[in-house]
């Protein structure tokens, strides 16, 4: 009974703050008033409370172009809805700032703040990286433009990461077509791996799937393209073995090379 009257009693409490809390924002809303709202708008923004603070700053910028207050209510209007997690909106507000107050204060954190918000909003690896790509972009202008910058080291580690994303993507793009049996497709995906990404942790495995990918195609091929074909593979197997030495795939590598060179004394010579 006593836990249930305490719960009461919490709840009446913030019901009373709820309804006193919402009368006010009704209140400074239809006031004409626009210092009032701005004032409300960055308290609110302090609370957390970004809705509200979005609201009360939508309704006092058109009232504060030209006035200090205008600048700094851009910016925050910016901010207020990163902190709700409305990434696409927050990249363009913060864009719209530094273009609009190239010269604020805050020009430069909101050129950062600009790309922070499309890398939060960059998908897993597995979606389309669009806004991955966005996003490097973004930053590596950010660092162009403001190399000596707090942010820059930030920006830096940002870009690595979303490179290893777009790697990981990559990866398992090029091993996809090989798993459908796409061969043609899956050779020029993972030569292209390799050119994009030379120092990949993936590149052995995608390396040796290019042998064994470049034998199947041969087997499949009409006499007059398996000769080329088959000197393609031996061609991958003997830059493999000196690329790595002692591979784990060097043996099934070592197969599809004597099978080549097999084909090409049978049949070929």
């Amino acid at each position: 009974m006593r836990k249930t009257g305490i719960s009461r009693i919490v709840f009446s409490v913030v019901l009373v703050y709820l309804v006193s809390s919402c009368s006010e924002f009704r209140r400074v809303q239809k006031s004409d008033d626009w210092k009032l709202k701005y004032d409300k708008a960055m308290e609110y923004y302090e609370k957390g409370d970004y809705y509200r603070s979005i609201a009360l700053f939508e309704e006092v910028l058109p009232l504060t172009r030209g006035k200090i207050e205008g600048e700094k209510a851009q910016f925050y209007y910016a901010y207020a809805h990163f902190k709700d997690r409305q990434y696409i909106l927050s990249a363009h507000y913060f864009k719209t700032f530094y273009e609009t107050y190239s010269r604020s204060q805050f020009a430069q954190e909101a050129q950062f703040m600009y790309a922070y918000s499309l890398y939060m909003d960059s998908p897993l690896y597995s979606l389309d990286q669009t806004n991955t790509r966005d996003a490097i972009d973004a930053l590596q202008a950010f660092i162009n433009r403001y190399p000596e910058s707090e942010f820059e080291k930030q920006a830096n580690d940002i870009i690595n990461e979303l490179q290893v994303k777009l790697e990981t993507k990559a990866y398992y793009n090029a091993k996809e077509y090989y798993k459908i049996g796409l061969l043609l497709s899956a050779k020029v995906a993972f030569e292209n791996f390799s050119k994009d990404y030379p120092d990949s942790k993936y590149n052995e495995e995608l390396r040796f799937l290019r042998i064994e990918a470049t034998f199947k195609v041969a087997q499949k091929s009409i006499p007059s393209k398996q000769k080329e074909r088959y000197h393609e593979v031996i061609e991958l197997y003997e830059k493999f073995v000196d690329r790595y030495p002692d591979s784990k795939y060097l043996n099934m590598a070592e197969k599809y090379y004597s099978s080549a060179l097999n084909s090409l004394e049978k049949n070929l010579s």
